[in-house]
């Protein structure tokens, strides 16, 4: 490490003012600083001083996506397999879903970081970090058979749209990759939603066999179309282990439970969202088991709500998000709350899109702010309050 610091001292006055390659001066910068922490501190004013800046946060983001994609390859790999009826080992099928699924990570990034850069550039700043997590969590939360170039123009659409109009990271209002989903979902729902779209039909370098047509129901998609209310799948530790159809990243209740683990303890997520979350989907699922309409989606078990669908990940990962979230702490209570219950309402009451984490939090997004104003002046209120009762003690 020590050499590659030298060589970047070296090369660093290059892409400083008046260097031949000042031009390139925020693409040098984005390098150096994800690569080593910043020595330049603040001379004057109040700050916190502190050596975890944004990129080491999002780099430990990244690093508790990790189990969640690994297990999303090899699922991709044993949907394929077992879908086709062929024998395969577990190397095999790892191999295949890492082939299927390495080719989203590397347009996500590629498109992402790209117009992150040139705006970088154009606007003469340093690179925003905000796309270390986003780039990864897009291809996690889409179907294995979308294809790539909708994957980038959606990639395009969501970074340029919700996030440099709003001014870049730590500005934009609405969750990035939630929104790549989103205009995914509306623009080309066939790659979206269906059978057809969550088993990889392909052959890749050899792997697997390409086979036609390969259909399989996620288990939402079951409910959300049986004709009895008594229809919905039992629960299966399928379910938890995460070997059901569904999209990449979002199926292992397990994987995912290891990557809230590392996000609770170092500190850079928040467990009263996150809990809230599932508090708030409990409850709801209850509520329509109690009182519900009589269709197979509002008798589903409340705990098979919360381990089907995107459900614990956009809990753990997207509810969380520290930008689009509610900030204060009484906030984030009724913001994970409100996330948890409306999705299941939007689940129970829109046959037509039977997820519904998705929605929930984008909707949640845009009452963030609110949540927080009104929480702040109740604050203000109660301590106005106290100073007029002991005023006239």
């Amino acid at each position: 490490m020590k050499a590659l610091r030298n060589y970047l001292d070296k090369i660093k006055p290059n892409f400083e003012e008046g260097g031949k390659l000042h031009a390139f001066r925020s693409v040098f910068d984005g390098f150096e600083t994800f690569l080593f922490v910043p020595n330049a501190t603040s001379k004057s004013g109040t700050h916190i001083h502190d050596s975890i800046d944004s990129k080491r946060i999002m780099s430990i983001v990244v690093i508790a996506l990790i189990p969640a994609l690994l297990f999303g390859m090899y699922n991709v790999g044993y949907q394929h397999f077992t879908h086709a009826a062929l024998p395969g080992s577990f190397c095999e099928m790892f191999a295949y879903g890492f082939l299927a699924v390495l080719p989203k990570i590397i347009v996500s990034y590629v498109v992402g970081l790209g117009i992150e850069f040139v705006v970088a550039q154009w606007k003469g700043e340093e690179i925003h970090e905000g796309f270390l997590v986003s780039g990864l969590l897009i291809p996690m939360i889409v179907p294995v058979d979308c294809p790539l170039w909708i994957l980038a123009v959606a990639t395009a659409f969501a970074v340029v749209f919700a996030k440099e109009v709003f001014g870049g990271t730590g500005m934009n209002v609405f969750n990035v990759a939630l929104v790549t989903r989103a205009f995914l979902f509306f623009a080309y729902p066939t790659k979206m939603s269906g059978d057809a779209v969550w088993v990889s039909g392909d052959s890749i370098f050899g792997l697997g066999q390409h086979v036609d047509g390969l259909t399989a129901a996620t288990s939402l998609g079951l409910a959300s179309t049986a004709t009895t209310p008594d229809a919905f799948p039992p629960f299966s530790w399928d379910m938890v282990t995460g070997l059901i159809p569904g999209s990449i990243g979002e199926t292992s209740v397990i994987a995912i439970l290891i990557g809230a683990i590392i996000l609770l303890v170092t500190g850079v997520a928040s467990w009263k969202t996150m809990l809230s979350v599932f508090v708030g989907g409990a409850f709801m699922g209850w509520v329509f088991n109690t009182v519900g309409p009589n269709t197979a989606m509002a008798h589903m078990p409340w705990y098979e709500h919360l381990v089907l669908g995107g459900f614990c990940f956009g809990a753990v990962f997207m509810a969380t998000d520290p930008v689009t979230s509610a900030r204060t702490e009484t906030g984030k209570y009724i913001f994970g709350f409100l996330i948890g219950a409306m999705a299941i309402i939007i689940r129970v009451l829109n046959p037509g899109y039977p997820e519904g984490m998705m929605l929930a939090i984008l909707l949640m997004n845009i009452f963030a702010p609110l949540i927080d104003y009104c929480v702040v002046q109740g604050n203000i209120g109660r301590r106005e309050k106290r100073a007029v009762n002991s005023n006239r003690n």
